[in-house]
């Protein structure tokens, strides 16, 4: 019963939820690096603000530079990349019982967060109207990659999940009262 007990757990499930975020992340920047031209014309038009309404009022924003779009999409792949490996290195923290799990998760999740919701939603979305783009509109998918790193964090923040010595989190545990703004 103590293995069923172990796999049915909070604990395990934020470890399964930290290792399909990495695999996700990491597909997610490996396909970006080995099918470049794809995502690299997405970027290049949001950017550009080319399908957008084209109102007088906002295409001051627009970037049309080649170069710049390009070293936006470079950065973009390189925060993916640095994503997927925190989250690579998560799961492993999680798999032998590190505490250093949940820290590693809660990182790579907020990276995930800070790319899409205010790398796509916000600044892509708001800033450079890709919302007004019938073709390049990466709104939905950006949104549901938010929605599943924000679960993920509130998932792993929950009082029931337990450290690596099997204790309680800092909820549970004597000092909780200390303060909720105390890290870790």
């Amino acid at each position: 019963m103590g293995f069923l007990a172990r796999i049915g757990g909070l604990r395990f499930a934020v470890t399964v939820l930290t290792g399909m975020t990495a695999l996700q992340m990491a597909l997610i920047a490996f396909g970006n690096i080995t099918d470049f031209g794809t995502n690299q014309a997405f970027v290049q038009h949001v950017l550009a603000m080319d399908t957008t309404f084209k109102s007088p009022d906002m295409m001051w924003r627009a970037i049309t530079s080649p170069a710049l779009q390009n070293a936006a999409y470079v950065v973009i792949i390189a925060w993916e990349t640095l994503t997927a490996l925190v989250l690579i290195a998560a799961f492993v923290a999680w798999l032998r019982g590190s505490p250093s799990g949940r820290r590693l998760s809660t990182l790579g999740w907020v990276m995930w967060v800070l790319l899409f919701g205010a790398g796509f939603i916000a600044i892509g979305g708001e800033w450079f109207q890709m919302w007004q783009s019938d073709k390049w509109n990466g709104l939905q998918p950006a949104l549901q990659n938010f929605l599943i790193a924000t679960v993920a964090l509130v998932i792993a923040h929950l009082p029931a999940v337990q450290g690596a010595s099997g204790a309680t989190s800092r909820a549970h545990s004597p000092g909780a009262e200390r303060g909720a703004g105390e890290s870790e």
